[in-house]
């Protein structure tokens, strides 16, 4: 049994954009503990380079940002949602130069690039290498910040809800965590919590994102009773680095928006063959495009050239793609850049509102976890950073106006009756397994029979971890696991009730669009091929 707890006013697990936005609007009124499973740097938001959407250019409108928006989601982008974030996002980047991000400036005035899909110069950046720019910068204010506490290294477990207690009035009371410096679980009550644990590009062989994106938030919100919404609509980044010793670096759209141009080995330029926009057109058309390029050819990747620029151009505008290619022997200002579409953006996620309320009473979800309408099909380039802040502010207002009562007492862990595991390769070998099938039949290309080999092999996976989760001590490994194969069932059973082809969803099936359409939710109760 173990007996260690701690008790807050919210409970923030994720240290992203998201998550510290959050806890710095609510640290003069609450008490604010955040949970990060690894060190505070480690999260998707500091490894964004293009930037954060914001209409602040003369001549450019919220109309046209909506529009944009809409456009790239493929009709499933919510209308209310997009215009609340795109209204809110300049008083968001007010808001972090207030604080101090260094952003880009050309003659004392913010610098705005183009990214592909918008109609309009306005991505607000820090060179190449934005995320990390505004992560370190909150990271800074937070731990200056009286009333808020950071627990690193630490995984979140559960959520404690009154249901799993037992209780007539079901809201959740907290959640427990694994505290690696320990090795124990440990016990977090507040009325409040909020979840902003990002995506979950981990379920993929080859994706962008870092190590942490294990779609934790997802998973056990689902298992506390909460409907999810578009899981089928993952985002393949259409351009990240393709070396043996480069390790998910992505290289921006920007490039793209800066005059780049896709080629094959032999110099051709083929996007102008895919869609009118060529280079421009929306993330889920490149990575199509790309695609189906490298298997009519045979290719291990395509190339992305932007030499033909002026070298001080690209050095002022990409000094980190050009110095990490540099390490690798490529030299950006000469030479065409190896690139292979990967996993990148989790569109769907928790449903919630535009408070970031979800289906659980005192239970939020905000950032890349949540599903609150904006991405629709297909997410707009640079709108994701934008919707972190936006709805961090949302959810902050709305906590500090819901008075809701202590939480009552939570039992302990009790792990008195498992024992160490033996053979962690279990783990191990089920963890490759998962991100190779996932990458072959749930890619960017899907048809009914791989969806439904995908299913059988999620089905027996899930059969094998919870076995092997009631048996045996929790290790960050076995969790992220456990929550990574339930993340995996969702995207497979949210891809097959999508009859057509939308967006993110390819099906060679279904290969055009419905007439119809509406976004896919489902919600625990419901029966499915992996319920």
């Amino acid at each position: 049994m173990n007996d260690t707890s701690h008790d807050f006013d919210v409970l923030i697990v994720g240290s992203g954009l998201a998550g510290l936005s959050a806890a710095l609007h609510l640290a003069a009124t609450h008490r604010v503990a955040v949970l990060t499973k690894r060190a505070m740097s480690d999260g998707s938001s500091g490894w964004a380079q293009g930037g954060i959407a914001a209409v602040l250019a003369e001549g450019d409108s919220f109309d046209s940002h909506v529009d944009d928006t809409l456009v790239a989601g493929a009709g499933l982008s919510d209308p209310a949602a997009t215009r609340f974030v795109v209204e809110h996002a300049p008083e968001s980047i007010g808001w972090l130069r207030r604080l101090g991000v260094p952003f880009s400036l050309e003659d004392g005035q913010l610098h705005l690039t183009r990214e592909g899909g918008h109609s309009a110069r306005r991505i607000v950046h820090a060179t190449d290498a934005t995320g990390a720019a505004v992560q370190k910068t909150l990271i800074e204010r937070v731990r200056q910040t009286p009333n808020i506490t950071l627990f690193e290294h630490h995984t979140l477990v559960d959520l404690i809800t009154g249901k799993k207690r037992g209780l007539p009035l079901n809201r959740c009371f907290g959640l427990y965590a694994l505290d690696e410096a320990t090795d124990r679980v440990v016990t977090f009550r507040a009325p409040h919590t909020i979840l902003a644990t990002g995506g979950a590009g981990k379920v993929y062989l080859y994706t962008t994102n870092p190590d942490t994106a294990t779609g934790d938030g997802i998973a056990v919100a689902w298992r506390a009773g909460c409907r999810v919404t578009n899981m089928e609509f993952i985002q393949f980044h259409p351009t990240c680095l393709y070396h043996p010793h480069a390790k998910s670096f992505l290289i921006t759209e920007a490039v793209r928006g800066e005059g780049g141009r896709l080629l094959l080995p032999d110099g051709t330029r083929f996007m102008p063959l895919h869609d009118p926009r060529a280079e421009l057109a929306p993330r889920d058309i490149v990575a199509r495009a790309i695609d189906f390029e490298m298997k009519k050819h045979g290719l291990d990747c395509v190339h992305l050239d932007i030499s033909h620029q002026p070298r001080e151009f690209i050095l002022e505008h990409f000094p980190n793609i050009h110095a990490r290619c540099l390490e690798l022997g490529i030299d950006i200002t000469r030479q065409p850049i190896p690139v292979v579409p990967a996993a990148h953006y989790t569109c769907g996620g928790i449903h919630t509102d535009l408070s970031g309320r979800t289906d659980l009473a005192g239970l939020h979800a905000i950032g890349e976890t949540a599903y609150t309408g904006l991405h629709g099909a297909n997410r707009l380039a640079s709108n994701s950073l934008v919707e972190c802040m936006v709805f961090a502010r949302a959810a902050a207002q709305d906590i500090r106006i819901t008075a809701l009562p202590e939480p009552p007492a939570v039992a302990p862990w009790d792990d008195s009756r498992v024992t160490d595991a033996d053979e962690a390769v279990v783990i191990s070998h089920n963890w490759d397994e998962l991100r190779r099938f996932m990458w072959d039949y749930v890619g960017i290309v899907r048809t009914n029979k791989r969806l439904e080999r995908a299913a059988h092999r999620i089905a027996l996976l899930r059969s094998e971890i919870q076995e092997f989760y009631a048996h045996f001590h929790v290790t960050r490994d076995l969790l992220e696991l456990r929550n990574l194969v339930e993340v995996a069932g969702l995207i497979v059973r949210s891809a097959q009730a999508r009859h057509e082809s939308r967006g993110l969803h390819f099906s060679r099936d279904y290969p055009q669009q419905a007439a119809d359409t509406r976004p896919t939710t489902l919600s625990p109760g419901d029966a499915g091929p992996l319920a």
